[in-house]
């Protein structure tokens, strides 16, 4: 197993480019699964989370071929297993869109539970809820979800909690079922519209998607031979925007869709930050003092939850009291007592984090409790005088390719070396 060492504080200068979006390519890429064809897809990122799902699909009788590091090559052709065992999906939350897309394809399917981050419980009631509603039979049996979908029907759904899971597996399920199907309180994501062009592209009958009603007419196959390129990586792209203010740097985010990010461009202005756009990139000049303000997470178009730690890290520079409200999940203030370790000045309220910032963070051993937690240690030790040892990288190495070389090229002193025994 291996750490980070860094060595801070160092600003951040130059360009980075952003990678193909986790969150959409661990959707394209089971909607894959549907088609009975080869799918070309570009721009996928060359991430844990993606090597796993890609081992899933080689398992379940996919050829995946990858014609360089970021495009795969998916023949289907030969698929006729309609089950992912735990020791397959344990890992990754996103296995759940197995369940949608195998549904699509076999009307059947049988996927354990999935694993992930930990914070918070994960529930998949939402998902069963649609499913159940266009007729599929489903049981939950020591962790296995089983569903008989033989005769899916179009249906009217209606989700009680804006979920980006939910919507994109029963638009996966939905896409072959007899007639329409409605998802009224969609998520709308840019990687919910992404999926839905992948499966358009391919024949599909998807209209909606990135409003809160999607409507999809079932077809009764979708053809292969297209080509689809993933779109941009908005969380990593936020991650190196709030790096650069926290450093005083001055970086070009270079690959990136300027509209995906206006929540957090509002509040980087908001705290001084100067920020300017072009068509395909944003220039992020760190050198203002960060000054206070107050932040809750919320589906897109709000400011994002996945980028809720790495604020707080930018935050603990601001003179004054600010805080983060969590409007997304149960918990997600497992990465405080972490930064409280540098020096932060953080209290958690409830889904509040209190931060009294304007200290300097000092450099210290800690440890990544999720994906974007691990990413926001890498940010607090950029900004911490002294060494800091990121513990538990397993996480950052799930959603972010390349991390150390592209930190690096911007001036970071940043080294990945294996743990001591």
């Amino acid at each position: 197993m291996d750490k980070f060492i860094i060595n801070g504080p160092c600003p951040l200068n130059g360009e980075v480019t952003i990678s193909g979006a986790k969150n959409a390519a661990v959707a394209v890429l089971p909607a894959a699964l549907i088609i009975n064809g080869i799918s070309r897809i570009e721009n996928v990122p060359d991430i844990k989370d993606v090597k796993v799902l890609l081992e899933i699909l080689g398992k379940l009788g996919a050829k995946i071929t990858k014609e360089d590091a970021n495009t795969v090559i998916c023949d289907t052709r030969e698929i006729s297993c309609w089950t992912a065992p735990y020791e397959l999906v344990k890992s990754m939350r996103a296995s759940y869109y197995l369940l949608g897309a195998l549904i699509a394809r076999f009307g059947k399917a049988e996927v354990s539970l999935p694993g992930g981050c930990d914070f918070g419980f994960r529930p998949i009631d939402q998902h069963i809820k649609g499913f159940e509603a266009m007729g599929a039979s489903v049981e939950i049996e020591h962790g296995i979800v089983k569903v008989d979908a033989s005769k899916l029907t179009g249906a009217q759904i209606y989700l009680d909690v804006v979920s980006v899971g939910a919507t994109i597996n029963l638009m996966l399920a939905a896409v072959k079922a007899n007639g329409q199907t409605t998802i009224e309180n969609a998520a709308k994501e840019p990687h919910v519209v992404d999926v839905a062009n992948f499966l358009n592209a391919m024949g599909a009958n998807i209209r909606g998607a990135g409003t809160d009603v999607i409507k999809i007419k079932g077809v009764d196959h979708l053809k292969g031979g297209g080509t689809h390129s993933i779109i941009p990586d908005m969380i990593e792209a936020g991650t190196f925007m709030i790096a650069a203010a926290a450093t005083q740097g001055d970086v070009i985010v270079k690959n990136v869709i300027p509209k995906h990010m206006e929540s957090l461009t509002a509040k980087l202005i908001e705290m001084g930050v100067t920020v300017q756009e072009d068509e395909d990139f944003i220039r992020i000049l760190g050198r203002n003092k960060i000054r206070n303000v107050n932040i809750m997470t919320l589906p897109y178009p709000g400011f994002p939850t996945d980028l809720h730690p790495q604020a707080t890290v930018l935050l603990s520079l601001a003179e004054g009291v600010s805080t983060i409200t969590e409007g997304v999940w149960d918990s997600r203030f497992q990465y405080v007592d972490e930064l409280k370790r540098m020096g932060a000045r953080i209290k958690v309220e409830g889904r509040i984090a209190v931060i009294d910032g304007g200290n300097q963070l000092s450099g210290a051993p800690v440890k990544a409790t999720d994906l974007r937690a691990g990413a926001a240690m890498v940010l607090a030790g950029l900004i911490s005088k002294g060494r800091t040892e990121v513990l538990n990288i397993k996480y950052i190495d799930r959603g972010y390719e390349d991390f150390v070389q592209k930190l690096n090229i911007l001036g970071a002193d940043i080294s990945r070396v294996p743990c001591e025994d």
